[in-house]
């Protein structure tokens, strides 16, 4: 590869990074996590530019602000199907043509507004990694295999109480470009949108007890302790069915001073 793809590559795709990046390693990127949080407190939102989140400073605008046409925008928008949302598609593992490997597990909660009052109607598609850590997607290369069974994607409609519920495969940890030995913590990333694409809110929620959140530099970018809780899934022995799948609760809250954390539309880690 020449000296010019790498650095177009490295800023037309922001998880590309200098191979120089990820000669630093985890024990210097918890130093600096150590060090902001040393000088911070009762940051509910991550900074725009947090530097052991290397690629945090291409995640935010560097220009001014401008309107565009919401038509035009509709147009380009993403989803994981254009027809209207089917009751399956919150299963994602029934998805191929058999059973997809891993832990099977229900998420259920509620969206809720800053009030407490549930949102109706919301339109909501997870993503995730596949139970060894694995995206089925082309920039997704590490030695992991892929699932035939599991594309790790589903959508469905809030209910009148705000309610929500995916049965899916619990996601494995994965290692990310950020520094070396890099590794990301168990997710589900949540898409949100409210009455039309412009809308759209993402979030991402995590597992109870997961050994790697001291380490992850996008987790520990809320300095608020209490910020970070509200994007861990609680174990619930109710969602729980026998011999079937263990469950997790995970609300969302859209506004006031309990919101969910959301994350910049680009981000996909």
């Amino acid at each position: 590869m020449s000296q010019d793809t790498s650095v177009e590559e490295t800023f037309n795709n922001s998880h590309v990074l200098d191979p120089a990046a990820t000669q630093d390693s985890q024990e210097s990127i918890t130093q600096q996590i150590n060090d902001i949080a040393a000088t911070t407190s009762g940051e509910t939102q991550p900074r725009l530019n947090y530097p052991p989140y290397k690629s945090s400073v291409f995640r935010h605008p560097t220009k001014n602000m401008h309107h565009t046409d919401p038509e035009t925008i509709e147009l380009w928008s993403p989803a994981f199907g254009h027809r209207d949302v089917h009751t399956l598609e919150s299963d994602l593992t029934i998805q191929g043509n058999g059973e997809p490997i891993g832990e099977r597990i229900k998420v259920r909660g509620r969206v809720l507004d800053g009030d407490g009052r549930p949102v109706r109607g919301q339109l909501v598609e997870i993503w995730q990694a596949n139970a060894a850590g694995r995206y089925v997607h082309k920039r997704d290369q590490h030695p992991a295999p892929l699932d035939p069974n599991f594309a790790g994607v589903g959508r469905t409609i809030t209910g009148d109480d705000g309610s929500y519920e995916f049965t899916t495969i619990k996601p494995a940890p994965y290692p990310w470009k950020n520094h070396h030995n890099a590794w990301r913590p168990a997710h589900i990333h949540f898409s949100l949108f409210g009455t039309d694409f412009t809308q759209r809110m993402i979030t991402q929620m995590y597992f109870p007890g997961d050994p790697l959140f001291a380490l992850d530099p996008i987790y520990q970018g809320i300095t608020d302790q209490k910020a970070r809780d509200r994007l861990v899934g609680t174990y619930d022995h109710s969602v729980t069915s026998h011999e079937w799948n263990t469950g997790y609760t995970f609300d969302i809250v859209l506004t006031g001073s309990n919101r969910t954390w959301m994350e910049d539309e680009e981000g996909d880690h």
